[in-house]
């Protein structure tokens, strides 16, 4: 197994992450335990949560599973902090008031002392990021947090939250956790090399665009009943799935059955062989699916097929919006 540094830090991760979205929501406990141990089985030992997925309930599965399975130390664990939690005003965002009582809570529901990797899941648009990065620092000093990394930032701003850790000695992001995938390759123009530059982490988040390049869909807007496109914000999910992706899956499915994949399969292959990535971040829904990625665990993209690729979606370019859960990324996007 071909496990990879996170980033500067050196500890191994497997290249490939479980999700956990699923997991407490519509995926049940039972089979939410039986998918951590074909993954654990298979030699994933990198879990990725947040406080917001399922009301909690997804920490709680989680780590629930750890611990009646003993296989707390053996897991990389990564959770986040930013979203809403609570109605009142401060039960959201990246101040340091929130994220010292968010941790608290997360180690609560994952039953552990301690978060190996704590991800800010939105970047701070309102204040500064000195007061988010100390607060992970003290987090860090106090031993609950190992090390700490953000989610869909901007490279601006991960440069200046690297700057600002340099200038006054805090501990410093070890990862990104951006939004990528074949249909939008937009983090290749400036985010990918930064994080090169710097030795951070990528661990990419959506690398089937959704379930369009497994061949979920066959028409925008004509959504499966029981599909997270059809759970979540129209709006938010037609950006997400365009006339252009689908044929683009639809390709991909091609290419697959040629090579002897699935599509799902070719198409996590191609996210977890790109350049400067680290560990896509796959999340299951059902047994099947956890079989399906753990083919590719030990698989390699042949460089011949790269050409292919990039034929359907030039380098960093995009053909679907898979950062419109922010406002700062509006450019090349093709219809």
């Amino acid at each position: 197994m071909d496990y990879r540094r996170l980033g500067r830090s050196g500890v191994l991760v497997s290249p490939l992450c479980l999700g956990t979205m699923n997991f407490g929501g519509v995926t049940t406990e039972e089979d939410s335990f039986a998918i951590m141990k074909k993954a654990v089985d298979g030699g994933i030992n990198f879990f990725d949560t947040a406080n917001v997925y399922n009301n909690g309930d997804s920490e709680r599965v989680t780590g629930k599973f750890l611990k009646e399975n003993h296989l707390r130390d053996q897991i990389v664990l990564a959770t986040k902090v930013f979203g809403r939690v609570g109605d009142r005003p401060n039960e959201a965002g990246a101040t340091r008031y929130h994220i010292i009582k968010a941790c608290e809570d997360s180690l609560q529901r994952l039953q552990t002392d301690h978060i190996d990797l704590y991800q800010l899941h939105r970047p701070p648009l309102n204040h500064s990021q000195e007061e988010t990065l100390r607060a992970f620092d003290d987090l860090i000093r106090a031993g609950k947090v190992r090390y700490i990394g953000c989610s869909t930032h901007p490279a601006w701003m991960v440069m200046e939250a690297l700057s600002i850790s340099e200038r006054y000695g805090l501990n410093h992001y070890s990862s990104e956790q951006p939004p990528y995938n074949l249909l939008d390759r937009r983090i290749e123009n400036e985010l990918i090399p930064l994080c090169q530059k710097y030795d951070l982490a990528l661990i990419p988040w959506s690398p089937l665009a959704m379930g369009v390049l497994a061949g979920r869909y066959s028409q925008a807007g004509d959504y499966p009943e029981g599909s997270r496109a059809q759970r979540w914000d129209k709006n938010m999910s037609d950006a997400r799935i365009t006339a252009r992706g689908i044929e683009v899956g639809i390709a991909v499915s091609e290419m697959a059955a040629e090579r002897g994949y699935s599509a799902s399969q070719l198409a996590l292959l191609w996210t977890k062989d790109q350049p400067g990535i680290t560990s896509p971040i796959f999340g299951p829904r059902t047994l099947g699916h956890i079989d399906d990625a753990l083919v590719i665990m030990d698989k390699t993209l042949n460089d011949a097929d790269r050409p292919l690729f990039d034929a359907l979606v030039h380098p960093g370019n995009a053909v679907a919006d898979f950062h419109n859960s922010n406002d700062w990324m509006k450019a090349r996007v093709i219809s």
